[in-house]
């Protein structure tokens, strides 16, 4: 095999990458500071600052209500490539996130945090809008041909992978180089052998009798020691020595065609390589260039409508704006005077208008007559109510296994089922209670009774009796307290209560309260996002008799069945959602029972 086929081969070799090169290079990414940590932030005009949880991360800001939370998903985030941070000009620890109209209002324990928090998110900031890093090169890649005209480029194909270009081209010279090198050697030992017969002169001595057997070097060296009488006698190798050793190397002789070939495509690897480097680098200019004209385009625009929009705000009376925390009450109001009075009066006026609402609407009297079988909610109430207790009855029927527990806490077990209708949560829900010291009449009552439903159910607005069928049923208008930044929701549903007596005197007796979801044209759908429900509550009075005297509360024990199917309306995330259901449903039970042990309290007894 020749010298120029070997260096060919090893410069392909050397040339060649394997994929798990190509992967560690092209995954190599410079890392971005990730911050997280509990910031205060301004939620809206009546809970004014709350702490939250914020992660910073890859270009995103998020935030949490805790920590804890962080499983069930972000509350809210903005994504930084367009984001403005503003630190404010008074309170050194606030600072504002804003990306087009959502505004975010932070404020920090201290103003380093406030400032290592701001210096972070210019680094995300920088790094999605695509300035200022070197990612951004990778990140865009070229859209130059893979294959050039010699075929040393062709060989070099792997290259122009993503994240590759200058950097392995670069890699690419540096073979070349080594190849260069390696040649040079080669060639000037062979001249330096070359340059050593010359000069001691011996080559054309040479007879075709001296060139002998190689082998035979040492045994001529030892049949005839160097004499030492003659000091000026040439102590290299003899004739036939040299003689010997060119034959030797003779069969190992440099190809100087295979050798021209090939440092005639080196350098030509190396020209085309650079000429490559340049037409990349310009290319890369260019589009850099095509990029910046569309940004001055762009700004001119902005500019211009900038303008034309300054013009026509200039034309219209000023708009009172109260959703930050610069529009609350305080010293550095930037309300007016005049225009705070405004905003106090027009809030005084909204209220107002809800109170002639509900004098509008009319507060009906409880009539003391039974449902009549021609009222056109007779058959429903009935039907509905009839499925609540066949399935509170038969527990089995539901199929316990696609239940999933999702709170225990004691006696009280909530379980529920992950059920989406075109997108729209409405998982059902049961819970399972225990509780001593009232009786099930005294639960559905307080649970069925207008009168006390705002007193234990805190997230109501209002509740308006819209129609009163009979002393049992009532038609429900109930309006919910706005979440921010869910949309407000109202529920317009008859609710029915009703006594089921025991089969026999050892059954004991229940009471039952059902809500579901109906129409009145007295409240027509369109103001409010409409909740729409199925709740069903059964209780169940268990009596453990004293040895002696009268019966207390102590001796009372309560077992509530409770089934919900609440379909939110709207469009609200799944999985905030559920995390809501998961927290609010327990609390609900709990506080619910509290509240009627409370109200039940050194009471007779309502059996």
């Amino acid at each position: 095999m020749s010298v120029s086929t070997g260096i060919v081969e090893e410069k392909l070799d050397l040339l060649s990458l394997t994929d798990d090169e190509e992967n560690e290079d092209s995954d190599y990414e410079p890392g971005l500071p990730e911050l997280q940590g509990v910031l205060s932030k301004w939620t809206n005009y009546l809970h004014g600052w709350q702490d939250r949880y914020i992660v910073l991360k890859e270009g995103t800001l998020s935030y949490y209500k805790s920590e804890n939370d962080t499983a069930f998903g972000c509350r809210g985030a903005v994504s930084l490539s367009k984001a403005n941070v503003t630190p404010h000009q008074f309170d050194e620890c606030r600072f504002d996130v804003s990306v087009n109209d959502c505004m975010w209002y932070l404020r920090a324990a201290s103003e380093d945090d406030r400032n290592r928090w701001i210096s972070a998110i210019e680094l995300h900031r920088q790094a999605e809008s695509g300035y200022g890093s070197e990612n951004n090169l990778r990140r865009h890649g070229s859209l130059l041909s893979l294959q050039s005209g010699t075929s040393l480029s062709t060989l070099s194909a792997s290259s122009f992978k993503r994240g590759r270009g200058l950097k392995e081209k670069l890699a690419e010279m540096e073979t070349f180089r080594d190849i260069l090198c390696r040649q040079i050697d080669t060639l000037q030992s062979y001249f330096d052998t070359c340059a050593s017969a010359v000069t001691h002169g011996v080559v054309h001595d040479l007879a075709e009798e001296d060139i002998g057997d190689p082998d035979d070097i040492s045994d001529n060296s030892s049949e005839h020691p160097p004499s030492h009488h003659h000091p000026h006698h040439f102590n290299g190798p003899t004739g036939t020595d040299l003689a010997s050793i060119l034959q030797q190397h003779g069969g190992h002789s440099v190809d100087f065609k295979g050798e021209a070939f090939t440092f005639k495509a080196t350098t030509a690897g190396i020209i085309a390589t650079l000429s490559h480097c340049i037409d990349l680098m310009g290319q890369r200019e260019e589009a850099w260039k095509k990029k910046l004209d569309k940004e001055n385009e762009r700004r001119k625009k902005t500019e211009e409508k900038f303008k034309e929009l300054s013009a026509e705000q200039m034309k219209q009376p000023p708009r009172l704006v109260i959703g930050g925390p610069d529009f609350e009450e305080g010293p550095h109001c930037q309300i007016k005077e005049d225009e705070f009075y405004d905003a106090v009066d027009a809030s005084l006026d909204k209220l107002e208008q809800k109170d002639d609402e509900k004098v509008r609407i009319g507060l009906l009297s409880q009539p003391k007559i039974s449902l009549a079988p021609s009222h056109r909610l007779y058959d429903e109430i009935n039907k509905i109510t009839n499925e609540h207790i066949a399935r509170m009855s038969d527990q089995s029927s539901d199929g316990d296994s696609q239940w999933r527990c999702i709170a225990e806490d004691g006696e009280l077990k909530v379980y529920t089922r992950e059920i989406e209708i075109d997108g729209v949560v409405v998982d059902p829900l049961k819970a399972c209670h225990t509780v001593k010291g009232f009786t099930g009449h005294e639960v559905c009552h307080h649970f069925w009774d207008i009168d006390v439903k705002m007193h234990w159910d805190l997230t109501l607005d209002s509740t308006v009796a819209v129609e009163w069928p009979s002393e049992d049923t009532v038609i429900l208008h109930n309006v919910i307290k706005r979440v921010w930044p869910a949309s407000q929701r109202d529920a317009l549903f008859w609710s029915h209560k009703r006594h089921l007596p025991g089969e026999t005197d050892e059954t004991p007796d229940r009471w039952i309260v059902v809500n579901y979801s109906t129409k009145h044209p007295k409240i027509p759908d369109g103001k409010y996002t409409r909740v729409t429900m199925n709740v069903g509550m059964i209780c169940q009075t268990i009596i453990e008799p004293p040895s002696e005297g009268e019966i207390t509360r102590d001796n009372i024990t309560c077992k509530i069945s409770y089934t919900a199917d609440v379909n939110p309306g709207g469009w609200v995330p799944s999985s905030v959602l559920r995390a809501v259901y998961k927290r609010e449903y327990p609390r609900f039970l709990k506080t619910f029972t509290e509240y009627v042990r409370k109200a039940t309290a050194n009471k007779p007894i309502m059996f």
